[in-house]
């Protein structure tokens, strides 16, 4: 899967009108995950590559109606199905049509950044990870998730995990830190796949 921006978007825009059904039985791990990020209600989160929105309501959920939920997404179609699926507004979130290498959001205005997927999709990982720093005060977090582990998910697509994957732990705590992030917890399991860091003052 590359990391440009053009296919990107055309390998999700083409996929969007059925990802849900391909995976509906991702939902509690998605819920579990959200409640491993430490929100409070009231506190501010970005649902980085958020697809068809399936993070939005248990972030809704997390931090209240008092709190805010933005989910940005490079892909119209995905951006589309999550509103078609009614995670968008209060009981989900705020959706943008947005690159998280460039996101309209001031300095320091979220509490956490949850990104399912994400890390292996940015076309450039440190400044993209550096612009999610940004946009997070420091202290606060971010949650890197997928529903299953690395050789699970390289075995469904009928590959071998290898060394270089930036997901990998020896890959990932580096390229955080150059990001301006402190990886604090790292599981890779079949089931799942959460790192969590904390922004650096």
């Amino acid at each position: 899967m590359s990391d440009d921006p053009t296919q990107v978007r055309e390998f999700f825009g083409a996929r969007a009108a059925d990802w849900d059904s391909r995976f509906p039985d991702d939902g509690p791990a998605y819920a579990a995950a959200v409640g491993e990020v430490g929100l409070r209600p009231g506190d501010a989160v970005l649902d980085a590559g958020c697809g068809t929105g399936r993070a939005l309501p248990p972030l809704r959920a997390a931090v209240g109606p008092s709190g805010t939920v933005i989910g940005a997404d490079l892909t119209p179609e995905m951006i589309e199905r999550a509103v078609d699926a009614g995670r968008g507004g209060k009981d989900g979130g705020a959706l943008l049509l947005a690159d998280v290498g460039r996101l309209p959001v001031r300095d320091g205005a979220l509490d956490a950044v949850f990104g399912a997927g994400l890390v292996s999709h940015l076309a450039d990982p440190v400044a993209d990870l550096r612009e999610l720093a940004r946009v997070v005060r420091p202290g606060g977090r971010l949650a890197l998730f997928h529903p299953i582990g690395r050789a699970a998910l390289a075995a469904r697509h009928g590959r071998q995990i290898t060394p270089d994957d930036l997901r990998a732990e020896p890959r990932l705590r580096p390229l955080l830190a150059e990001a301006g992030w402190r990886l604090v917890s790292y599981v890779d399991e079949d089931a799942r796949y959460l790192a969590l860091a904390v922004r650096e003052s």
